[in-house]
């Protein structure tokens, strides 16, 4: 449990940042709409408070000591977290409605940033707040709403819709696609195939061009999809395209063989 932490009263810390600020009780006053002698005693309290004198009187003015300024500028600091927490607060409130939705990284770059303003006009009063991330998430209400997942659908204790069907194309830069284009399929094996942990797409694209699919050394993995499009682009090898979700990254060129349906 922690201990109670006793502070002089808010209206006294603020006669005592007014009285500094000015350099006079009765300047103070007036800006704080109280007479003199309640900005005298409000910063006595403090002084009291802190067992040290703040002010050095001097003619008709007050001057700040050392330890004054020190303990003023750690108050207005503490008063301006304070009001920017509040801020934050009062925004929260007014700003609209947030759904938590949940996406790979891949998804998001490739697919779903280009459609967001689109997506946030035709919702104007609700704020998308999207999550990137690749652990399975968690739809209980407290961190996402929605998740766009790649998959048959058949997750226990969700209600899962179909947002796209994915047709899946053969894809390398341009001179190795030429050399591979009106070729046996086969021969696309004898290349470095790029994936990323899930070589599930590979797979269904060997089933659908009748040949068998055999892991071997040499393949080229990556933690997100879009590095295994760009790993294409820059010559590394074979990659599948899954459109429509490549769609905008690929070039025409890149396309090998007719697409399979997934």
């Amino acid at each position: 449990m922690h201990n109670s932490i006793l502070l002089p009263p808010l209206e006294a810390l603020t006669a005592m940042l007014a009285a500094g600020r000015f350099g006079s009780f009765s300047a103070a006053a007036g800006e704080l709409g109280i007479t003199h002698g309640s900005v005298s005693r409000r910063v006595h309290a403090v002084e009291s408070w802190l067992g040290t004198p703040l002010f050095v009187r001097h003619g008709r003015g007050v001057r700040l000591t050392p330890a004054g300024e020190h303990f003023s500028r750690q108050v207005e600091l503490a008063l301006s977290k304070i009001d920017e927490a509040a801020l934050d607060l009062r925004a929260a409130r007014a700003t609209p409605s947030r759904l938590h939705l949940s996406v790979l990284p891949s998804f998001a770059r490739l697919w779903l940033m280009p459609r967001l303003p689109d997506l946030q006009r035709a919702f104007p009063g609700v704020m998308l707040q999207v999550l990137t991330e690749h652990r399975v998430a968690h739809l209980d209400g407290n961190d996402v709403d929605v998740a766009i997942r790649f998959g048959d659908g058949r997750w226990p204790g969700t209600d899962a819709q179909l947002l796209m069907k994915e047709r899946l194309f053969a894809v390398a830069a341009s001179k190795l696609a030429k050399t591979l284009r009106g070729r046996d399929p086969t021969a696309i094996m004898t290349e470095t195939l790029l994936h990323d942990s899930d070589t599930q797409q590979w797979r269904t694209w060997c089933k659908h061009a009748g040949i068998p699919y055999k892991p071997r050394n040499g393949e080229r993995r990556f933690d997100d999809y879009d590095l295994v499009l760009s790993a294409a682009e820059a010559g590394l090898g074979v990659a599948i395209a899954r459109w429509p979700l490549a769609s905008a990254a690929l070039n025409p060129r890149w396309a090998l063989f007719h697409a399979v349906p997934r």
